[in-house]
């Protein structure tokens, strides 16, 4: 359900697992957006040697784009919504829903921040997952698993089992908590980046290049924890008694993103950011950071299978 940003994504990895599925977005243009993505997605795959052509086509082959609610989910077995993060918009989707789906249907929410079990209506929340995906959902294998309390252990299992058949790694939470484990690790990662801009220690360029050539590779060999046990757990335990960091305090939002804000320096899709684009093919770079990513996460992969 919802064909911008991850909709597209989301339903090229399920249709190279297998599965039939099928796109709706109440917004012509945004269908019309979303085959265009998705069969851009698909063709990285063929370009890095990952698929042949004809693997592409089936998979293409597998994804039709509905248009209508009703039509789309007649008979699906599991519904994935996708659409804007607006409270609102989510609990009017949900009730339109819930008259047109089958009742042993599983429905997971792909919500970033929203607790959609505080959403959905009463009545559905025996089939209600979370499954939170991250972008470019086709090429990063983590996705997120959440069920609620009133829904069977065999339909979080379920979920589980279709994610690894697309070659997902999922990770199964024991319990809601906003962010997720993901986002929780970057929204702290932020609060120490604007620290660093706003009192003018260092670039942004700085900050990107000092984490790309030290901890972020690490920690695709080593993760977090594993990483403070080959240091020490000890030296982890010495660093908290003598104080030796001290937290930026919590000031709002950040001058830096302010000033941004004001200049509608939002990235890519304005032209600035904290880098210019302008003038620089969207597109061509789009493929080019796909293509490096897809890169990445087979060596990712490679090691969590032979891990240290």
């Amino acid at each position: 359900m919802g064909a911008g940003t991850m909709g597209p994504g989301i339903a090229q990895a399920l249709a190279t697992g297998g599965y039939v599925v099928s796109i709706w977005d109440p917004v012509a243009e945004a269908r019309e957006r979303g085959k265009s993505r998705l069969s851009d997605g698909v063709e990285t795959f063929v370009r890095n040697g990952t698929l042949d052509q004809e693997q592409a086509e089936e998979i293409k082959q597998r994804v039709t784009f509905a248009t209508s609610l009703e039509e789309s989910v007649a008979q699906a077995g599991m519904i994935i919504e996708a659409i804007v993060e607006n409270v609102e918009i989510k609990k009017t989707f949900y009730r339109e829903l819930s008259k047109q789906i089958d009742k042993n249907a599983i429905v997971a929410s792909n919500t970033s921040a929203l607790n959609i079990f505080e959403i959905v209506p009463e009545e559905m929340l025996p089939q209600q997952l979370i499954m939170h995906w991250y972008g470019p959902a086709q090429l990063v294998p983590l996705v997120e698993v959440i069920k609620s309390e009133q829904a069977p252990q065999a339909y979080a299992d379920t979920a589980m089992e279709v994610l690894r058949r697309c070659g997902k790694a999922p990770v199964l939470m024991k319990k809601f908590i906003q962010g997720y484990i993901v986002n929780r690790l970057q929204q702290c990662l932020n609060r120490e980046v604007f620290y660093l801009l706003d009192n003018d220690i260092c670039t942004a360029a700085d900050i990107d290049y000092a984490a790309k050539i030290s901890f972020i590779p690490r920690a695709m060999v080593l993760g977090l924890c594993k990483k403070i046990d080959f240091g020490g757990v000890d030296m982890t335990i010495k660093n908290y008694k003598n104080h030796s960091y001290t937290l930026p305090p919590d000031t709002g939002l950040p001058a830096t993103l302010q000033r941004m804000d004001a200049e509608k320096a939002y990235g890519i899709k304005s032209g600035r950011g904290f880098y210019n684009y302008e003038g620089l093919d969207v597109e061509a770079l789009l493929e080019k950071r796909d293509a490096q990513l897809a890169e990445a996460y087979q060596l990712a992969i490679k090691f969590i299978n032979d891990s240290v």
